[in-house]
């Protein structure tokens, strides 16, 4: 017994019996009652202290027992008295001895002459227990009464611990004591199951103290009022907020039927179930009415029996449903259906799945409640609640509650599934068009790496290496505002943008100003003022986006760079520190009218250059300048080692393996010069005469280079290049040769601004069948504009020559 709660008190005799009916237990009050002291009994069985021929009808059962014995006095006569008995749990949860009480001093009282019983039963509506200063029981009305299921006369003088002995009653008498103390009402909630009643109510005990005439507080006054049906709508609303709140929380479609499983069990059913309609073969849904029998995926379920295994399918595995199955009844009928054991509605079924209907009997299942899963008109699957432990069947109640839970979990559903759909269609849009391997240059090698966000949109990140005339090359890498679809055809677009802008040699200033206006025209398209996100009556959201363009020349070892609100990149000399490239910002694409800035450098062989997005760089703190010098440190020995290994260091020390919130692309480039050795320089005098001596020139040049296979195409080639340029040009004439492994480039420079094009001469005609002629011979030619005027290239494959 507790210590404010001695086990002594001679108000009540009180004896414990153990398992085996041992008296292990005897108090004062029972030696007052019986004359035995507890040195005579304890130890012995209590059947001995029966009188011949007192035993109960029937032995104790349950955890609560009552009725009158006739027992053994010691002066040898018989005692009649009304015993409560019950046993006490222990405090593991196991059920422990029988504590038998018997009130002595208010046993014999006639309820009716006590006034502080009459004055309470006048003021409680409803079941109302009083109790005294010392918590002794002085009466209860018939309904309280009929609540305890006891009879009224014999419980007088008891205490509520000695009503029972559960936790309840241990609360009980702690809150009336703290009302005696405090002389103020407390209110106590708690489940009680009532006598007759198949399952336990929830009641609210009001404690309210009793004062006398003097106002002095003399007992305790409590009135029990049911109010399960507001408790169970107080949790019905309760399940629908934490559904508010815990489904949904994430764009992933499993998760998400998790957490509906989660919210539901065990406040709702004790196994829960999700399956999904499986979409046609371009991950859309099926719109059609569905076909019997009815396939559908297992995306989640949960047990509130700990390690068990209530369900026969596993996660992601496909269930064919007949018509007679609750599952497919409800997806045809388009509403929810609830089906029980008892009724018989689930025998077809379960006749037809012997596997099934043995889960059912060893689990007990009683009650299936199976709820479509609709969003917008479309129906996704079905959740499916089932109650075995739940002693009820599922009420009208309870299914409005499933339904209201599961369609917040379809429009989650659905969101999740349209984003997948969106996010794999954006994917796929990307990988086909961002590059599938970057070329091979005899300008510089390269190494790329692009990483999508993991939670939200994919975004408009790309980057490119483009070869030029001349054997220089273009590196380009930009970041187009937005997600999803629109920001990767955005991308799309600008990234064609910048290879056409790229094949006609514009220097990267330019080529960024003509770039600027395409994201201008692109935002007035989409309704967007002027790409600063003030959105028009369409307001398709804000169209702008920043680039790094870069220009390298391995003859010259020189590399021109202009960005328009990019990160600037990283450079790694072979024999230095990684350092971040001083370059003017430039306005993002998009604000028109600002003007972009070049700058020239000098690059030594073997450079590394790193281009790259802000989303490789953004610290979830928010500082940049942190990643910036952590890119530093993990670039610090990429200019001697492999490139695709300094990608995945980069990759890894910035981002490590958690997931992104912001795409990441990344492009490393190591410079190559080429040899003065393989270039060949002449001025040519503006007379026609002279061509002949430079073809001879260019033939003893390709004899020096071991080209002598060539020399035919690249003489006929000269010929006519040098030709245009003396005849429509305009000095100085410089011709250019420059050769690697697999490709001899023919240049001819002049001062003239005009653009050589290629016309269909007649049949009589005398000329202007040269630049067709070049066209034939090469594998591709052009012009670029220069500062002092023109270029005229053309590309001679030295493989094809050796073929021939």
């Amino acid at each position: 017994m507790r210590p404010d709660d001695p086990f002594d008190d001679p108000v009540t005799a009180r004896v414990v019996v153990a398992a085996d009916g041992t008296l292990v237990g005897w108090n004062e009050g029972a030696r007052l009652l019986l004359g035995h002291s507890a040195e005579e009994v304890v130890g012995r069985p209590a059947a001995d202290l029966l009188a011949a021929g007192a035993a109960p009808s029937r032995p104790p059962s349950g955890t609560r027992w009552s009725g009158t014995l006739v027992l053994r006095h010691r002066d040898g006569g018989t005692v009649t008295v009304w015993v409560l008995a019950h046993r006490v749990r222990r405090k593991d949860g196991g059920t422990g001895d029988w504590l038998a009480v018997t009130p002595l001093r208010y046993g014999d009282t006639d309820p009716a002459d006590d006034p502080l019983l009459r004055a309470a039963m006048f003021q409680s509506p409803c079941a109302t227990a009083v109790f005294d200063r010392d918590l002794r029981l002085r009466g209860v009305n018939d309904a309280m009464a009929a609540l305890l299921g006891l009879p009224a006369r014999q419980l007088r003088g008891l205490r509520p611990t000695e009503l029972g002995g559960q936790s309840r009653h241990f609360e009980l008498e702690r809150h009336m004591r703290q009302v005696l103390r405090s002389g103020r009402g407390h209110d106590m909630q708690t489940h009680v199951r009532g006598a007759g009643v198949g399952r336990a109510q929830a009641w609210l005990a009001r404690i309210a103290p009793l004062t006398d005439d003097g106002g002095r507080v003399a007992g305790v006054c409590v009135a029990a009022h049911d109010f399960t049906e507001q408790y169970s709508a107080r949790a019905r609303l309760q399940l629908v907020n934490e559904a508010s709140v815990r489904i949904g929380t994430t764009l992933d479609v499993t998760r998400t039927a998790q957490e509906l499983t989660e919210v539901c069990v065990p406040a709702l059913a004790d196994f829960v179930s999700v399956d999904l309609l499986e979409q046609n073969d371009q991950g859309a849904d099926v719109t059609a009415p569905p076909t019997l029998p009815i396939s559908l995926r297992r995306v989640a379920h949960r047990s509130h029996t700990p390690g068990s295994f209530e369900s026969i399918a596993d996660t992601d595995e496909v269930i064919a449903y007949p018509a007679t199955a609750p599952q497919a009844d409800s997806l045809i009928a388009g509403h929810s259906v609830v089906a029980s054991v008892p009724s018989g509605d689930l025998n077809p079924w379960l006749a037809a799945d012997e596997t099934r209907a043995r889960q059912v009997r060893e689990l007990g299942v009683h009650s299936i409640l199976s709820v479509p899963l609709q969003a917008r008109g479309t129906t996704l699957g079905v959740a499916v609640f089932t109650r075995f432990r739940h002693p009820e069947s599922f009420t009208h109640d309870d299914v409005l509650l499933a339904e209201e839970v599961t369609a917040r979990a379809a429009v989650c559903i659905d969101n999740a599934r349209r984003y997948s759909r969106e996010r794999e269609t954006t994917l796929t849009l990307r990988r086909s068009l961002l590059p599938r391997g970057l070329p091979r240059t005899a300008a510089v090698d390269s190494a790329s790496r692009y990483l999508p966000a993991a939670r939200s949109g994919v975004g408009g990140d790309w980057f490119d290496v483009i070869p030029l005339s001349g054997m220089r090359v273009a590196i380009v890498v930009g970041d187009v505002a937005g997600r999803g679809i629109q920001a990767s055809a955005t991308m799309s677009r600008l990234r064609t943008a910048v290879r056409t802008l790229a094949d006609i040699d514009l220097a990267p200033d330019e080529l960024l100003t003509h770039l600027d206006d395409l994201v201008l025209h692109l935002a007035h398209e989409s309704g967007v003022d002027g790409g600063r996100g003030e959105t028009a009556d369409s307001g398709q959201g804000e169209v702008g986006a920043t680039c790094l363009y870069a220009v390298y020349d391995p003859v010259s070892r020189r590399c021109t760079l202009a960005r328009a609100g990019h990160p600037p990149p990283v450079l790694v000399p072979p024999d230095g520190q990684a350092r971040e490239l001083g370059l003017p910002s430039g306005p993002p694409l998009g604000l028109g009218g600002l003007p972009f800035e070049s700058v020239e450098l000098e690059l030594s062989e073997g450079s590394v250059l790193a281009f790259y997005t802000d989303g490789l760089t953004e610290r979830p703190e928010g500082d940049t300048e942190i990643g910036g010098l952590m890119l530093t440190d993990a670039l610090s020995n990429a200019a001697s080692g492999s490139l695709d290994e300094a990608c995945d260091r980069v990759l890894y020390t910035l981002l490590g393996p958690g997931s992104r919130t912001e795409d990441a692309a990344l492009l490393l480039t190591r410079t190559r010069g080429l040899p003065s050795s393989q270039v060949a320089t002449w001025d040519i005098p503006a007379d026609p005469a002279l061509v002949a001596s430079i073809r001879k020139q260019v033939l003893d040049q390709l004899g020096i280079w071991s080209l002598t296979e060539a020399s035919f195409t690249a003489e006929l080639v000269v010929s006519e290049l040098v030709t245009n340029a003396i005849r429509y040009g305009a000095p100085p004439i410089r011709l250019r040769l420059i050769c690697d492994a697999s490709t001899l480039i023919c240049e001819v420079s002049d001062t003239s601004h005009t653009a050589p094009h290629l016309r269909r001469a007649k049949t009589w005609d005398e000329g202007g069948r040269g630049l067709l002629l070049v066209a034939q011979l090469t594998q591709r030619w052009g012009s670029r504009h220069t500062a002092e005027g023109k270029t005229i290239w053309a590309e001679l494959g030295l493989l094809e020559q050796e073929e021939l």
